[in-house]
């Protein structure tokens, strides 16, 4: 079976559901956008929401796509940097307990988090982020040997706040022979580094992913023709339209995805659970079309419960389905 490496912030999500948008007013925060925060606020942001009742969970982008491929039964590694902390103990046990080769390095400052406030009305995520020490990961950090023997490199959007580190890990990674995905992460990262994105999506990237947003801040284009235009810069573009399934186009071969019933109650995770289910099937020699119905199953499963992991009874409904789709024994 083929093998995959992420890179990515290395972030406990600390989830709540909120009743109403009053604190993102409060905190200048926009509805469904990522957004930075520093020490203090962050620290503000998290005791406000105790009051709401709080849940812990090893996160990040690419995390979770690791997390995702790994519990699939693909061999599966991931690259960060945590604090010498509680939180980033934490987060390394997780990883290994997920069947993650964890190559976590510490760093100085508090390890990093993600507060996730799920507004009750629509579910929209809006992300108030203290990065700490995956901040400091560096280009330096990384070693081209731990490269070596993985198939694919995921790495997340949300790493362009250091463009220098994204650069030096396609470069290895195109060096080894990696087939190369990337996130788009969030629309307001796109907007703020689409010079750059544009460059290393047309020289690195074999597969991008994107949601509706960040496909059009990408290409100032509709959904549909971002897509076109992402798949004449890569080999394979996927759309995420949120309840109306997803898009993948590779050259001429195009292919609407029907989103996986579900019943929805918060959609923190979805698109990192869909790009992990996307490679799995990818990594398995799938069609493009099946390999977006395996991202779309699992998806479908992850919004179901609070926070970015799909739970125990749900993953065994999602091993049964994959099995029937992709006519495969399953770990």
């Amino acid at each position: 079976m083929k093998s995959i490496l992420g890179i990515g912030n290395a972030l406990t999500d600390i989830l709540a559901i909120l009743p109403d948008s009053n604190m993102l007013e409060t905190f200048n925060l926009s509805k469904g956008s990522m957004q930075h925060v520093d020490a203090e606020t962050g620290n503000k942001i998290w005791e406000i929401l105790k009051e709401f009742g709080i849940k812990y969970v090893a996160g990040g982008s690419a995390a979770n796509t690791i997390a995702t491929t790994a519990i699939l039964g693909m061999r599966s590694a991931f690259i960060g940097k945590v604090g010498l902390d509680e939180i980033g103990s934490l987060y390394k046990s997780n990883q290994k307990q997920n069947g993650i080769e964890s190559k976590l390095l510490r760093g100085k400052a508090p390890s990093g988090r993600s507060m996730v406030l799920i507004t009750e009305e629509n579910s929209e995520r809006t992300f108030a982020t203290y990065l700490g020490a995956a901040l400091e990961l560096e280009p330096e950090d990384l070693n081209p040997n731990d490269f070596d023997g993985y198939d694919y490199f995921h790495i997340e959007g949300y790493l362009v706040q250091n463009q220098r580190l994204i650069r030096r890990a396609v470069e290895i990674a195109k060096s080894k022979g990696m087939i190369i995905s990337l996130d788009l992460a969030s629309y307001n990262v796109v907007e703020s580094n689409r010079a750059f994105l544009h460059d290393i999506v047309e020289n690195y990237v074999d597969i991008v992913f994107a949601n509706e947003s960040e496909a059009e801040a990408f290409t100032l284009k509709s959904p549909r023709e971002a897509i076109d235009d992402l798949a004449k810069v890569c080999k394979i573009a996927v759309v995420k339209i949120g309840k109306d399934g997803s898009m993948v186009k590779s050259g001429d071969e195009f292919h609407i995805i029907e989103p996986w019933p579900a019943n929805p109650i918060d959609a923190t995770g979805a698109g990192d659970t869909y790009a992990g289910g996307f490679l799995y099937a990818h990594s398995m020699g799938m069609p493009l079309e099946i390999c977006g119905q395996v991202g779309s199953i699992l998806a479908a499963k992850v919004v179901e419960v609070i926070g970015s992991k799909i739970d125990i009874p749900r993953w065994k409904d999602a091993k049964k389905e994959l099995r029937a789709l992709m006519g495969v024994a399953e770990g």
